[in-house]
C-alpha cells in the first residue's frame, strides 16, 4: 500500500475542498469517499429502497453496481451522476444509508484498493479509524456548527439550490447526530489524528497547517 493521508471530520468542515487542494499540491490522488456514498444512496433510492430496509435487501440491490472516477466525474454503472449526487436529498440519504453495514461492506474494499498503486488523500467519517487505521498521516478537521452551516448554505446556493441558513444548520446538526451515534463506524477522532479547527482559517491556512505536519 502507498502513502495515505486520511482526513476525518463532521459534515461541512471543508474536508472535500481541502483534500482536493492538498492532493493537487502534493501530487497525490484524491479519494472522494463522500461521492461514493452519495452514488450508492442515489442508486438505492432509484431502486425504491427505504432507509429502514434490512441489510440483505440492500446487499442484493448493490450486486453488480459499478462506481468509478474519471477526470473528476463520478460514474454510476456508466452514467455520469456528478451533478445528481450533489443535491441536498442525495447528501441526506448518503448519511442515512452510510449507517448500513451492507453499504459499508460494499465500499470498504473499493476504498482500500485506491491506495494499492497511488499515494492518496482520503477524506470521510471513518478513514482514520476503520478504512485506513495505519494511514501515513491522520487529521481530524473540525469547525463550529454555525461555520459549517454557513459553508453548506453558500455551497448549495451557488449551485442554485434554495435553502435557508436555518435549514442548513438543521441539516448539519442532523448529520452530526446520525454520524456520531450510528452503531457501525461512528464518527470519532482517532487518538493519533492531528486536530485542526478550521472555523476561522482560510483554505490556504488549513493546507499550510497540514503540510507543516507532513
Amino acid at each position: 500500500m502507498k502513502r495515505v493521508i486520511a482526513i476525518d471530520g463532521p459534515s461541512g468542515a471543508g474536508k472535500s475542498t481541502i483534500s482536493k487542494l492538498l492532493a493537487k499540491k502534493l501530487g497525490f490522488q484524491f479519494l472522494d469517499t463522500g461521492a461514493l456514498y452519495r452514488a450508492i444512496a442515489l442508486h438505492l433510492r432509484r431502486q425504491g429502497t427505504a432507509p429502514g430496509s434490512p441489510d440483505p435487501e440492500i446487499a442484493g440491490k448493490l450486486e453488480g453496481v459499478f462506481i468509478q472516477f474519471s477526470d473528476g466525474r463520478v460514474m454510476l454503472n456508466g452514467e455520469d451522476v456528478s451533478e445528481a449526487i450533489r443535491t441536498t436529498e442525495a447528501g441526506h440519504y448518503a448519511s442515512v444509508f452510510s449507517a448500513k453495514k451492507a453499504v459499508r461492506d460494499f465500499l470498504f474494499q473499493i476504498q482500500r484498493d485506491a491506495a494499492l498503486h497511488h499515494d492518496i488523500v482520503a477524506e470521510g467519517r471513518d478513514m482514520t479509524t476503520v478504512v485506513f487505521p495505519d494511514a501515513w498521516r491522520k487529521f481530524y478537521l473540525d469547525a463550529s456548527e454555525e461555520g459549517r452551516a454557513k459553508r453548506r448554505f453558500l455551497q448549495l446556493r451557488e449551485k442554485g439550490t434554495e435553502i435557508s441558513l436555518g435549514e442548513a444548520l438543521r441539516d448539519v446538526k442532523d448529520r452530526d447526530t446520525r454520524d456520531s451515534r450510528r452503531d457501525i463506524a461512528p464518527l470519532r477522532r482517532a487518538e493519533d489524528a492531528i486536530y485542526i479547527d478550521s472555523t476561522n482559517l482560510s483554505l490556504d491556512e488549513v493546507i499550510g497547517v497540514i503540510v507543516s505536519h507532513l
